[in-house]
């Protein structure tokens, strides 16, 4: 147990990230000054925090990296997330980090380097780390049914596992419709969390013209016990890029190029994370605001 007179003062910052606007995106907590916690500390903070997940900044230990950020859950620690990854390189810059090199920061984490492009509209994008994918056991389909009724799966791309240090079950719906509506069951939704080896389900279909983004997505977990739709999810996003690029985007060719997500649309939020493809390779951006800037006493 910590005394008063214990207790370090560290920069720490909230930031509401995939969003222009306030309160619409995915918080994540960040401790600018992390050096001297443990990891128990670390994980009692984030289950304070309550928030999908808290960030910790700590000193590089690759020669490349601008810093290295260590990733929590209210359960266990991540070796990659794709919302806290910008929520902390926009922490970092806004309180006067200079990257090493001009206009690219370069996180250290769980997966290795991870590059984040500051973009001349004022977002920041990370470069999607590489995935694996292998198939959903064929006995697992009648209980993905289950879970997402009245949900109809799509017959191409089928459900697949998705690895990028977190780990998804990607499932295709027929339209954004039908991911607005289905709705997952907890004990469904865990027992195929253990059975597939997985952090959690996403779900997402493509928009029609009229809508505001070309993909709906959502995605769930069950966390303590409890089922957790996430606002907005950076990595999940991340894996859907490489996915599309692997079944050469099968919602045309504008896709190739780049496409925007809408997130957390049932939660009432409105967060939209925008897809970008380099030399042919993914980039998840969005906009990020701080809403708490002050100091923990930890």
């Amino acid at each position: 147990m910590l005394r008063s007179d214990d207790v370090t003062p560290r920069a720490y910052k909230q930031v509401d990230v995939f969003t222009r606007t306030p309160l619409q995106g995915n918080p994540v907590a960040v401790v600018l000054e992390a050096e001297g916690l443990s990891s128990a500390q670390m994980l009692a903070l984030a289950r304070w925090t309550n928030l999908s997940e808290t960030t910790f900044v700590l000193k590089p230990t690759h020669p490349a990296a601008d810093y290295k950020v260590r990733i929590f859950t209210t359960e266990k620690e991540l070796p990659f997330a794709g919302h806290p990854t910008l929520g902390t390189a926009h922490a970092l810059l806004e309180a006067g980090l200079t990257p090493k090199r001009p206009g690219t920061v370069m996180q250290e984490c769980g997966v290795g380097l991870v590059a984040v492009n500051i973009l001349p509209e004022g977002t920041l994008a990370f470069a999607a780390p590489e995935v694996e994918f292998r198939p959903m056991a064929a006995e697992e389909t009648e209980r993905l049914m289950a879970a997402l009724r009245p949900a109809v799966i799509e017959g191409g791309p089928l459900p697949v596992i998705a690895e990028m240090g977190i780990r998804w079950l990607m499932v295709r719906l027929p339209d954004a419709q039908s991911c607005l509506a289905a709705t997952p069951d907890q004990a469904t939704i865990k027992r195929l969390q253990t059975a597939c080896d997985v952090d959690g389900v996403v779900i997402y279909g493509a928009c029609t013209t009229a809508e505001p983004a070309d993909y709906e997505m959502r995605a769930f977990m069950v966390e303590c016990g409890v089922l957790i739709e996430d606002p907005v999810t950076g990595s999940a996003n991340a894996c859907l890029a490489r996915l599309l690029k692997a079944n050469r985007f099968p919602d045309g060719g504008q896709t190739a190029q780049g496409y925007l997500v809408r997130q957390g649309t049932q939660l009432n939020r409105d967060g939209r994370v925008s897809v970008r493809f380099i030399d042919g390779e993914p980039w998840i951006g969005g906009h990020c605001r701080t809403l708490i800037n002050g100091t923990l006493g930890i």
